[in-house]
């Protein structure tokens, strides 16, 4: 069983799904138009303007959380996953909105490559953080002084703006001993809107292996 359909397996029918960034989550969305397309009843809350339109081009129903009181199950990729299922997102940018429907959830699922395993967040060197654009050349500085080397991330020659319109900064790191001490150092910075760090918030994630075998860790209580 393929990693689509097992996670497929996951969403509660007449339920409120909150749709994730980046190609594992595009790979879900699309496996869940099909199913919209033969039946099934759901409600998407995307966390991207990129996500929305693709969910829109499936044909697969959209609410916001301004119309939601909850997110039944939130289906999201990530960067990196730890044994303890923290989490490191924000190389595709959609950090920040996809933080926010995770905590809006009442279940968060992942969907990773087995590649995506490591002993420590930051293990692949960097760490994204976005920030106010006004605000984006002190928290860099900021962040420098502390030993966080940071840049403000640039595409096609310009400042990479979020879809609410902020920068991102990415932070050189390395395997990170503690990062909820990490997490708390970085917020209190004036400017800054988020981490990259999602902390305690994935319940399970399926973990696809070589051959597609799929693994499913959970959350110890």
């Amino acid at each position: 069983m393929d990693l689509e359909t097992r996670a497929l397996e996951r969403v509660p029918r007449d339920g409120v799904v909150g749709l994730g960034t980046g190609s594992t989550a595009e790979r879900f969305l699309r496996a869940l138009g099909a199913r919209v397309r033969d039946g099934l009843k759901i409600r998407g809350v995307p966390t991207s303007r990129r996500t929305e339109a693709l969910a829109r081009e499936l044909g697969i129903p959209l609410t916001t959380l301004d119309d939601v009181e909850a997110v039944d199950l939130t289906v999201d990729g990530a960067d990196e996953v730890d044994p303890r299922l923290n989490l490191l997102k924000g190389f595709g940018g959609a950090l920040v909105r996809e933080k926010i429907v995770a905590a809006a959830s009442r279940r968060v699922l992942i969907l990773a490559s087995r590649e995506k395993l490591v002993p420590r967040l930051g293990a692949r060197g960097r760490l994204p953080v976005e920030v106010v654009p006004f605000g984006a050349a002190f928290a860099a500085r900021v962040l420098g002084a502390s030993g966080l080397a940071a840049v403000v991330r640039i595409a096609d020659g310009a400042p990479v703006r979020t879809d609410n319109g902020n920068a991102i900064l990415d932070l050189a790191v390395g395997p990170i001993e503690d990062p909820e001490a990490l997490e708390e150092a970085i917020r209190a910075v004036p400017g800054v809107v988020g981490t990259g760090l999602f902390l305690g918030m994935a319940h399970e994630v399926l973990v696809e292996g070589d051959g597609g075998a799929v693994e499913s860790l959970r959350r110890a209580p």
